[in-house]
């Protein structure tokens, strides 16, 4: 039996909060986490739920990197645009894809 898509989104989560030591990576703030899509989910091959795809961050820095998909990347705030994110968290859109693709395997 598989693991089912809420399973796959917790796990996503306690990684990446895990990972950023369940604080917002931009101010430190330990309450109201989001584990933020880096790059949409419907953009990458296997939904993204992967840890090179995703950071945390608190609800107000959560707006902030999502005026980017919410704009159709038309609009970021500065140090909000994904490959910024992507660098913060050492990782890259190339690599999430590739790991991503690799978990659907």
């Amino acid at each position: 039996m598989g693991i089912n898509k809420k399973q796959i989104r917790e796990n996503f989560r306690n990684k990446v909060f895990d990972r950023d030591h369940n604080k917002c990576v931009f101010c430190d703030v330990t309450t109201n986490l989001d584990a933020h899509h880096i790059t949409d989910r419907n953009e990458m091959p296997n939904g993204g739920y992967v840890l090179e795809n995703g950071i945390t961050v608190c609800s107000e820095h959560h707006i902030l990197c999502e005026k980017f998909h919410i704009s159709n990347g038309l609009e970021w705030e500065p140090g909000f645009h994904p490959n910024d994110l992507y660098k913060k968290i050492k990782s890259s859109k190339e690599l999430a894809i590739k790991i991503d693709l690799k978990n659907g395997k």
